[in-house]
């Protein structure tokens, strides 16, 4: 019985038997040679149906929500400031050295990663600490916001990899919250470990939030590994560029132009990156004053009303909130990938009052990581006016202005009155010696300007005629890059070719509507045409012909002139010598 269980075909006579026992051979090795032909056929076309990256469980879970004021809480600087004496948070810190960072929860790369008993502060508060509530990094010309994306965080926060050249120390923090609304979660930078509260993390800006608000009472333990640049390499650090870094360098449309040269004037003073910033933060703290009462805003209008308002009616005076925004925006002009942030002020022990809170503008540097500064004036610091170092309104003085100082100091009368004395009887007499020495002088100044005019020339003849095609019309670009700069027109180091051209356009149209002459024809689109041969040189190297390279010095050529000659004469004449061109070269040779 069991054998014919097993076997269907035990039964049957020997001959019967082996024909059975082949068939259902057969049968199963055809069915066999189906499936796997089925596999073979069916398997790719399945196959390219299913995403070879792994799922990412965090797409179907929706991000905390932030109101306003937690997107945007530089708007609660000046209701801070107006009550100082309100207290929001309670601060005890833990000196760092006793406790370990947590395992995977530091950052990695640091020279001391904290675990060297190194205090972050001392225990008897004299030490100030920093706690920073937000980072706004996006600016729209109108709001500073956070912009974060922020994901439910376990009580070990993702760990980041601190600046090259920067130590990093442990900073433990018990924190309790007070009045102090909203959803963002104050810590020291850059959190690594959070206990006691239920938190949400970006770790693009560090920031902290509770997603269910801040109530009094909460109280919460939080780890941070702050790092310190090493201050002796800021001199010579450099900033980066690039994509990584385009949203601390974005510049919103519209800004104003009184604000766009001041950034140009301090940016041609000062080459090095560092050198840049502490002028802008040199520049706020001395001719700007920091007032409890300055109404909240920071966007362009704002800012141009305290940059260069009259002090009468309000303006170059504010709070930290306006100091700060301005130095961001300042910096983004100039070149510097930038972002503000705000906090608190802190002796590390006892309570933190709203007269703590303010704002402050970081700046990033390559190996140093973001390093703060601090444009707000001295308590003690009488603000220098605006216009000793620079008028919001350009002047053009007319042409018959331009000799006067040189006229009244030579119609002086006291060489009349020389013959009563007996200096003419020994020596060369006063006359001679003022002729002779403004003659050398002179031919001084004469020897500098031939000097400048052939440097200048030689600098326009290598740029279009040495190197490669597309060496050329680089060459050609920086020609009319640096007319647009000696004509008051510089161009924003966050502009595309294209807009560049387009501001070139408006430039000379600007320019020709302010003359009596015109210069050289020039049709708009071959500024164009030349932003397309620098597009193609950038994205297409070594494909530029010399017949491009030709058409890129022409076109070169014919826009400087035409822009020079839309120029009063006496500028006309300092444009041929003026040195920035040359000093632009040489910091940058590309």
């Amino acid at each position: 019985g069991s054998a014919a269980a097993g076997d269907p075909a035990a039964d049957l006579a020997p001959r019967l038997r082996a024909a059975v026992r082949v068939r259902l051979a057969a049968t199963a090795a055809l069915g066999v040679a189906l499936v796997v032909g089925l596999v073979a056929l069916l398997g790719p076309v399945l196959a390219g149906q299913v995403d070879g990256r792994p799922v990412d469980p965090r797409r179907y879970v929706e991000p905390p929500q932030v109101q306003t004021l937690d997107e945007n809480p530089l708007i609660r600087i000046s209701g801070w400031a107006l009550n100082p004496e309100q207290k929001l948070l309670d601060v005890s810190t833990v000196r760092p050295g006793a406790v370990a960072p947590p395992a995977g929860g530091a950052p990695s790369g640091g020279p001391d990663g904290g675990t060297d008993g190194k205090p972050g502060t001392a225990d008897d508060g004299t030490d100030s600490v920093r706690i920073r509530l937000a980072v706004l990094s996006d600016y729209d010309g109108v709001t500073w916001r956070v912009g974060a994306t922020y994901r439910n965080a376990g009580r070990i926060l993702p760990a980041t990899t601190p600046a090259r050249d920067s130590t990093v120390e442990t900073v433990r923090q018990q924190i309790t919250v007070a009045d102090l609304s909203g959803r963002l979660l104050p810590a020291v930078a850059t959190p690594t470990e959070v206990s006691g509260a239920r938190v949400a993390y970006d770790p693009a800006t560090g920031t902290l939030i509770r997603p269910e608000g801040l109530t009094p009472g909460l109280r919460y333990t939080v780890t941070s590994a702050r790092e310190k640049p090493d201050n002796n390499l800021l001199a010579t650090a450099n900033v980066p560029a690039g994509t990584e870094v385009a949203r601390v360098l974005r510049v919103a449309e519209g800004v104003p132009d009184p604000l766009r040269r001041l950034a140009t004037q301090l940016a041609e003073e000062n080459g090095a990156p560092y050198a840049r910033a502490a002028a802008i933060e040199q520049f706020l703290a001395e001719h700007y004053r920091v007032v409890a009462d300055a109404p909240s805003g920071h966007a362009y209008p704002n800012l141009g009303f305290f940059l260069f308002g009259p002090r009468n009616a309000g303006g170059q005076r504010g709070t930290s909130e306006q100091f700060a925004a301005a130095f961001a925006v300042l910096g983004r002009l100039s070149g510097l990938p930038t972002r503000v942030v705000v906090g608190f002020e802190s002796t590390g022990q006892g309570p933190v009052r709203a007269g703590d809170a303010y704002a402050w503008p970081e700046v990033l540097f390559d190996g140093l990581g973001w390093v703060a500064f601090d444009p707000l004036p001295r308590p003690d610091n009488e603000p220098r006016p605006v216009e000793e170092d620079f008028r919001p309104t350009p002047e053009d003085p007319p042409p018959s202005e331009a000799p006067a100082p040189t006229v009244e100091p030579t119609a002086s009368p006291e060489p009349v009155a020389a013959p009563d004395g007996p200096a003419g009887q020994g020596g060369v007499s006063t006359p001679v010696l003022v002729a002779g020495g403004s003659g050398g002088l002179l031919l001084l100044v004469g020897a500098l300007l031939l000097t400048l005019l052939a440097m200048r020339r030689s600098l326009t003849r290598a740029r279009l005629g040495r190197g490669d095609p597309g060496q050329r019309i680089a060459g050609a670009w920086r020609e009319v890059t640096d007319a647009l700069r000696l004509a008051g027109r510089p161009v924003g180091s966050d502009l595309a070719a294209t807009e560049v051209a387009g501001h070139a356009r408006r430039a000379l149209a600007g320019a020709r509507a302010g003359t009596v002459g015109d210069g050289p024809a020039l049709d708009g689109p071959a500024v164009d045409e030349l932003a397309a041969l620098l597009n193609q040189v950038g994205f297409a190297p070594g494909a530029a012909t010399p017949d491009q390279a030709a058409r890129a010095a022409e076109v070169a050529t014919a826009y400087v002139a035409t822009l020079r000659s839309a120029r009063p004469w006496w500028r006309r004449l300092l444009w041929s010598v003026h040195p920035t061109p040359l000093r632009r070269a040489r910091r940058s040779p590309r």
